[in-house]
């Protein structure tokens, strides 16, 4: 009895009586197999790539020139912690309007050791509408929110304020504060209160700082539009013959200039394969293909999250706004969009997109869907919500979402690239060949430059602290 060998494998007992034509498994020796180009899971739909304006910045540096701005915006203070205990970092307290610019550290440090640490609970009140302002409240982490009375006497809501943020700050330039609003603490946290009379009594001892509180009021003196852009004196409805008022534009004399930034990585193919095993794919191309394609990727995460040019760096304190609740409702983006004229889209986490939806959902909403490029994608107000998994999320589960205008005619965000570049492959990207090295590897330069500018601060804003988690 003979016994049949295929692939190496014996064939069991009667094979042979019951296989009248060449087994697949045999027949595949002998055949090139149909298959795919390589493929990878990186690749995403890079939405803010192909939704942003891509300006030509040739001489690889683009400025932006804006009208002066009198008044100084707030920032958010950082923090450091030891154990249980948590100070501000000194040099941050220059986020401060009173503070912007401020030289001398030693007061700084000084101001930040008089920091008294509190921890809250929801619903205490922290400061009363119409009371003297003892201190200044600098949130650690929690949310604060801000109360009034509106025209006839209900409680109309301010906004709030969260990590890292200031409240009642303006009162270190003003000599009998009072609160404008109540403050009260709409989740647990810990808050560090900066006594007034602290600041006065450092303030007393300084020169450095009274020159600085002096600066600071006479800038804020100064005529100023509702955006703190130095005025343009203007005659409106008069009659006969008044003298008409002369005025000019002034500019900022040191605007904001970006650099394009560069995003690299060497590729390596070493000869025998691009030579022996080019047929029927092209293996340098689909190197390169693939290895753009992760250029790419990292090109937009860059321009979301780099601290430099990133978006959710660059987004103005006036236009942070945070959740009031936790996961992001119909009012939460109704606020966020009311912020600027022209909302182009939105930028959120897929998961952000599901929970508005989820909140949506829950009060009887179906926002309606707009094709764009193919794809369905869900709106609010009419306005895009384009998905971009690089808007990081927390271990906390909270993420942000991003609003914006774009293009230069709008004054919005605008994309920086130079194309034209040596050995281009794609628009401000190339492939340069470095050289066959001793081990017979060929190598190229692959690179792409890129960057992306704020042309006026309410251009973008970013709804923040939004709760992606699944609450059931």
């Amino acid at each position: 009895m003979t016994t049949e060998i295929q692939q190496g494998i014996p064939a069991p007992r009667g094979a042979e009586q019951s296989r009248s034509s060449l087994g697949t498994e045999a027949a595949r020796t002998l055949s090139s197999t149909t298959k795919s180009a390589p493929q990878m899971q990186e690749i995403t739909d890079r939405w803010l790539l192909r939704a942003l304006p891509w300006v030509e910045v040739q001489a690889g540096t683009y400025r932006v020139n804006r009208r002066l701005t009198y008044l100084a915006g707030r920032g958010r203070v950082a923090f450091e912690q030891t154990g249980a205990a948590v100070r501000p970092v000194p040099p941050s307290l220059r986020e401060l309007p009173v503070l912007r610019g401020f030289p001398e550290d030693g007061p700084l440090a000084e101001l930040a050791d008089r920091c008294v640490q509190r921890q809250v609970a929801p619903g205490e009140v922290l400061a009363e509408a119409g009371h003297p302002v003892a201190e200044v409240l600098l949130v650690v982490h929690g949310k604060l929110g801000r109360t009034g009375t509106g025209k006839y006497g209900e409680t109309t809501a301010l906004g709030g304020a969260a990590d890292g943020d200031p409240v009642g700050d303006e009162a270190l330039a003003q000599d009998e504060p009072h609160w404008p609003y109540t403050v009260t603490a709409t989740t647990a946290g810990t808050v560090l209160a900066l006594p007034l009379d602290a600041f006065r009594q450092l303030a007393e001892r300084s020169a450095g700082l009274r020159e600085q509180l002096r600066a600071h009021r006479e800038a804020a003196a100064r005529p100023v539009n509702k955006r703190g852009e130095a005025a343009i004196e203007l005659a409106a409805g008069h009659t006969g013959e008044p003298v008409i008022p002369t005025t000019f534009v002034d500019y900022e004399l040191r605007p904001r200039e970006y650099e394009l930034s560069v995003a690299q990585t060497v590729l390596r193919v070493h000869t025998r394969v691009a030579d022996l095993y080019n047929q029927p794919m092209n293996q340098t191309e689909h190197q390169l293909r693939l290895t753009i394609e992760a250029l790419r990727e990292r090109q937009e995460h860059e321009l979301v999250n780099n601290p430099e040019f990133g978006l959710l760096a660059n987004v103005a304190h006036e236009q942070r706004i945070s959740t009031r609740s936790g996961p992001p409702t119909p009012d939460d983006l109704d606020e966020l969009l009311s912020r600027r004229r022209g909302t182009k889209f939105y930028l959120a986490h897929p998961r952000a997109i599901a929970a508005i939806g989820r909140e949506a959902n829950r009060r009887g909403l179906y926002p309606p869907a707009r094709e764009k490029d193919g794809r369905q994608l869900t709106t609010w107000r009419g306005v895009p919500i384009l998905p971009c998994n690089k808007i990081p999320i927390s271990p906390g589960q909270t993420t942000s979402i991003l609003a914006m205008r774009v293009g230069e005619k709008q004054q919005g965000v605008i994309g920086l690239r130079q194309t034209g570049i040596p050995d281009e492959v794609e628009p401000g990207l190339n492939a340069r060949f470095m050289g066959i090295d001793e081990k017979a590897i060929v190598s190229y330069l692959v690179s792409t430059y890129y960057s992306a500018a704020v042309l006026v601060p309410d251009a973008v804003g970013v709804l923040e602290n939004v709760d992606v988690a699944h609450r059931g």
